[in-house]
């Protein structure tokens, strides 16, 4: 479990999902979803996004690719790393969590196990709204290219890369 710390006193602890961690990974995407997209994408597209019931599909998803980011006892932020491709996705962090250390402490945890795996790079499609969050993580990328969701809505997002440092 990664601990990021400040002032000798734990701040934020990671760790791998588990399936009982589904249904709040769920919540915790909804929310940062509404949160943090609503100036750069459409309302309409919004809602269907983030419209449904958590499946089973997503449900076994956290339990298997999952990590997730606990403040005490509280779930606030989630994010995953496929350690064979490089590929990042499902980075969210709670409203009242965001611009507290929570998104960059999850980076840090998934680049750590990227460079852990002998990885060159780590990959992302970043959101409108985070491109520079992951520029100040020194990702890099102007391509725009279009994430299509399987609710059926295509929102524009920015592919952005950052190569490693050798392990």
């Amino acid at each position: 479990m990664d601990r990021l710390a400040w002032q000798g006193v734990t701040i934020v602890q990671i760790r791998h999902a588990t399936i009982e961690d589904a249904a709040i990974s769920f919540a915790i995407r909804r929310e940062a979803i509404r949160a943090q997209c609503r100036d750069d994408y459409a309302a309409a597209d919004l809602d269907i996004w983030t419209s449904g019931d958590m499946s089973e599909t997503f449900a076994r998803r956290v339990a298997d690719q999952f990590h997730v980011a606990a403040v005490g006892s509280h779930i606030v932020g989630t994010g995953m790393i496929d350690l064979e491709t490089g590929r990042i996705d499902a980075v969210f962090v709670l409203p009242e969590y965001m611009r507290r250390g929570v998104g960059r402490a999850m980076m840090d945890h998934l680049q750590g196990l990227a460079v852990s795996a002998g990885l060159g790079s780590i990959q992302l499609d970043s959101t409108l709204n985070a491109v520079s969050f992951y520029r100040s993580l020194g990702f890099e990328g102007e391509d725009r290219v279009v994430y299509q969701s399987s609710l059926g809505v295509s929102l524009t997002c920015v592919s952005m890369i950052k190569h490693l440092p050798s392990a």
